[in-house]
C-alpha cells in the first residue's frame, strides 16, 4: 500500500512538473505577433467564408464563429457529412452546406469558388495509426489542391486561406507529420504569391471544443495550459482567423500563427465586436 501510495505521489509529482515546464516554455516562446492598436480594415474581407472540417471539434467552432459573425453574409461548407451546427445554420439560409467526396477535385465547387473571401481549413486527422501516404494526401495534397483551384477561379482580394497545423509543426522536423504540415504551409504561401491571396499556418496548442461540444475533461485541460498560452477555444481560434483576413494589409502571405498570437488576435476581434 505505501508503494502504491508512494508511486501515485510521483506520478502527480511527473505531472505536476510537465505542466508547469511546458507552461513556462509557452509562456517564454510564444506570442511573437502583436496587433496593430489602429488596424485598416476591410469590412467585405469575411463576407464569403468557405470552412472544411467543419463535424471536426475544431471545425465546429470555426463555423460557430463564421455563423455569429455579422459582417460574413454568406458561409460555404465542404463537407461529407452534417452535423447539428451545419443544419441550424442551413435553416437560418446563411449556411450553404455542399457535399464533397474527392477532396484533391473541386471542379463540382467551380459555381462557387470565386465568390470566397475566406477559406477555414480545420480539417484533418492525427497520425497515430495511419499509413505516411494517407496522412501526406490528407494534409498536403489535399489543402494544395484546393488553393490551386481557388486561385484558377479568383485572383482578387481580399482573400485569405486559413489552415490550422498545430503546435509541433516543422518543415525541417523529425516527424513525418510535422514535416508534412510544415511542408503543406510553404507549398500554398508558395502558391499564393503575387496573387490577390494571403495564407496562414495556424500552430495551435490545446484547441478547446465550443462550450456546446465541450466536456468537463476539455475544461480542466484548457485551465491546465492556459497560463503558457497553450490553449485557446475553438471559437475564438474562429474569430482570430476573421480578424486577420479583415486586417488585409496587416500579416504578409505566410505568416504562421502560434497559439499565443491567435489569442492576441480572438481578443482584438471580441474587442472590436463589442464580446
Amino acid at each position: 500500500m505505501k508503494i502504491i501510495k508512494t508511486l501515485a505521489l510521483l506520478l502527480i509529482l511527473g505531472l505536476s512538473l510537465l505542466i508547469i515546464g511546458m507552461n513556462t516554455w509557452g509562456a517564454l516562446t510564444l506570442g511573437s505577433i502583436t496587433p496593430s492598436t489602429a488596424p485598416k480594415l476591410d469590412a467585405g474581407a469575411n463576407k464569403v467564408v468557405m470552412i472544411f472540417g467543419a463535424t471536426g471539434s475544431v471545425g465546429d467552432g470555426l463555423l460557430k464563429a463564421a455563423v455569429e459573425d455579422a459582417e460574413v453574409e454568406k458561409i460555404y461548407v465542404i463537407t461529407r457529412r452534417s452535423s447539428p451546427r451545419i443544419d441550424a445554420g442551413v435553416a437560418t439560409g446563411k449556411v450553404d452546406m455542399r457535399l464533397h467526396e474527392d477532396f484533391t477535385d473541386y471542379s463540382d465547387l467551380a459555381d462557387i469558388l470565386g465568390e470566397v473571401n475566406t477559406v477555414m481549413w480545420g480539417l484533418g486527422t492525427t497520425s497515430i495509426g495511419m499509413d505516411e501516404d494517407t496522412y501526406t494526401r490528407i494534409h498536403v495534397d489535399f489543402p494544395v489542391a484546393f488553393v490551386n483551384a481557388w486561385l484558377a477561379a479568383r485572383r482578387a482580394g481580399p482573400m485569405s486561406f486559413h489552415y490550422v497545423t498545430g503546435m509541433g509543426t516543422d518543415a525541417e522536423g523529425d516527424q513525418q507529420w510535422a514535416r508534412d504540415k510544415g511542408g503543406a504551409e510553404r507549398k500554398v504561401a508558395e502558391l499564393a504569391a503575387g496573387s490577390g491571396l494571403r495564407t496562414f499556418g495556424y500552430r495551435s496548442g490545446f484547441v478547446r471544443p465550443s462550450s456546446e461540444q465541450a466536456s468537463t475533461m476539455h475544461y480542466l485541460l484548457e485551465a491546465l495550459s492556459r497560463p503558457g498560452g497553450l490553449a485557446i477555444t475553438a471559437d475564438d481560434l474562429g474569430g482570430s482567423m476573421l480578424e486577420i483576413s479583415a486586417r488585409t494589409t496587416e500579416l504578409a502571405n505566410g505568416t504562421l500563427i502560434d497559439n499565443a498570437d491567435s489569442i492576441a488576435y480572438a481578443k482584438a476581434y471580441r474587442e472590436r465586436k463589442g464580446q
